[in-house]
């Protein structure tokens, strides 16, 4: 065998380790008891950061799902995975849309459920590349696999980025409309649903008129459907 070809096959056995790990890696079921913090999303943030050499912490506060309104579980299933409770994980039409959207526009859509960006905040890195696609299926199915739909959601508020260096519901409602999690009106949690697109680019309470357009919608969802 020419150093070529052992190069390329070292280079491919790396690669199926690498993403076979998954399957066993990492333990799923401690997220049963254990609350995970920090996330891999939190470390990258804190890694980019320091290679900026800028001094800023993450601001995370955990809370139950009993102290979390109902208004703002019912906002982010219908912005973010309004199948959620009848898939096992991986929504097959919002992946359709999301790819005849990126097709039409030029850009990447976002077709992702939330135990698919869970997977992807916990474990992986905001890259977009077909690998790391790969991993956060695999970690997708385990999780869906392994824990209660309720228990998923409730990880998922308390981790997702809600601008830079804010995690969690609890620090985002303190943050945007210094109250608790627990007081957040209809209103204000469609304002804070509507950016989990892109926390970064978007703010809950400015004035930007993707943001007023998306809550608008949102909050006439809710509304129809009893908030």
């Amino acid at each position: 065998m020419s150093k070529i070809k052992l190069f390329f096959l070292i280079l491919f056995l790396g690669g199926v380790i690498d993403i076979g790990r998954y399957f066993i890696y990492p333990n799923i079921s401690d997220l049963k008891e254990i609350n995970p913090t920090p996330t891999a999303f939190m470390e990258y943030r804190q890694e980019e950061w320091a290679e900026q050499n800028r001094d800023q912490e993450i601001t995370h506060k955990w809370v139950p799902m009993s102290k979390i309104s109902p208004n703002v579980i019912k906002a982010v299933l219908i912005a973010e995975d309004d199948g959620f409770w009848n898939h096992d994980g991986f929504d097959v039409k919002g992946m359709e849309n999301a790819i005849e959207r990126s097709m039409k526009k030029g850009v990447v859509a976002g077709g992702s459920t939330i135990s698919q960006q869970l997977s992807k905040n916990l474990y992986l890195s905001p890259s977009k590349n077909p690998v790391r696609k790969i991993k956060e299926a695999i970690i997708t199915w385990r999780i869906e696999s392994t824990l209660s739909k309720r228990r998923i959601l409730e990880i998922y508020l308390n981790v997702a980025e809600w601008g830079y260096g804010i995690f969690g519901i609890e620090a985002a409602a303190r943050h945007y409309y210094h109250k608790s999690a627990k007081n957040l009106t209809g209103r204000e949690a469609a304002r804070l649903a509507s950016v989990l697109p892109n926390p970064i680019k978007y703010n809950p309470t400015g004035n930007q008129k993707y943001v007023k357009n998306r809550a608008r919608i949102i909050y006439k969802i809710m509304k129809r459907r009893g908030v």
